[in-house]
């Protein structure tokens, strides 16, 4: 179960990433609420997730979603560049993500 909050936790935090990107530097009402809650909602599930999981992997795989998912988002929603390195480096990251994971 810690393992699904701990995912849990990493989607929140491509949530707030992206509302953040909605809120036009915090000068919309609505998406920097949005970016708060799932922001504050990111930590708590972390915190509960690290009560079983070592710290040093829960906060990897905690990164390395929210920053995985982020440049994600960003290609699909926000036309941000798409390029095999870039491709290739999100790779990367989810592969070490599974990696650590599997070690855990």
């Amino acid at each position: 179960m810690a393992w699904m909050i701990l995912i849990a936790a990493g989607l929140c935090e491509v949530i707030m990433v992206t509302f953040m990107k909605l809120s036009d530097g915090y000068k919309k009402f609505v998406p920097s609420i949005l970016s708060f809650s799932a922001g504050a909602l990111s930590f708590y599930l972390l915190s509960l997730s690290l009560l079983h999981i070592p710290v040093s992997t829960g906060y990897g795989i905690w990164t390395g979603i929210g920053s995985a998912g982020a440049v994600l988002i960003g290609m699909l929603f926000f036309k941000e560049e798409k390029n095999p390195s870039r491709l290739f480096f999100i790779g990367l990251i989810i592969f070490s993500i599974i990696g650590l994971k599997t070690v855990s």
